[in-house]
C-alpha cells in the first residue's frame, strides 16, 4: 500500500502549485474547475508517484494554528527525500536565497537523517532530508 495523495486547501492556488513544481520537481495536471461550487484544484505528482491535491474554494476558513512557530496535533509537515547531504544543503541555500525562511537546519538528527525545515507560501511546514553518510 502507498500514500496516493495529500490534500491542501489554499487561497493562492497558482502560487502553491508553482512552488511545488519549482522546488520539488512536481508535475501538475490541467486545472480542474467546478464552476457550480467555485472549486478549483491541481494534482501535483512527484517522482515517487505520490501526489498533492491543491484545492481552492470560497468559504474555507483559515487555519488558526501557528504552523510556523509551534507544533500541534495532526499532520505537521510534508517531507521530501533527496539523495545526499549535499542535496539537502543545496536545496536549503536555494530556498533561503529565494526568500524562504529556514526554520531549522541543515542538521543531523538523532535518528540518522540530515535535514532542514522551511515553509511553503501558505506556511505549511516542509522538511527536506537525506540519510546522512
Amino acid at each position: 500500500m502507498v500514500i496516493d495523495h495529500v490534500a491542501i486547501w489554499t487561497t493562492q492556488l497558482e502560487q502553491l502549485k508553482d512552488f511545488y513544481i519549482k522546488y520539488f520537481n512536481g508535475r501538475a495536471n490541467d486545472k480542474y474547475i467546478n464552476k457550480e461550487k467555485q472549486f478549483e484544484s491541481y494534482f501535483v505528482r512527484f517522482e515517487s508517484g505520490t501526489r498533492l491535491e491543491l484545492m481552492q474554494m470560497p468559504g474555507i476558513p483559515e487555519n488558526l494554528n501557528d504552523r510556523a512557530g509551534k507544533q500541534h496535533q495532526g499532520i505537521i509537515h510534508l517531507s521530501f527525500g533527496v539523495e545526499s547531504m549535499d542535496d539537502v544543503r543545496n536545496k536549503a541555500e536555494q530556498m533561503e536565497k529565494d526568500g524562504f525562511k529556514i526554520l531549522r537546519g541543515p542538521r543531523k538528527t538523532g535518528d540518522g537523517y540530515f535535514e532542514f525545515e522551511t515553509l511553503d507560501p501558505d506556511n505549511n511546514r516542509i522538511e527536506v532530508s537525506a540519510i546522512f553518510e
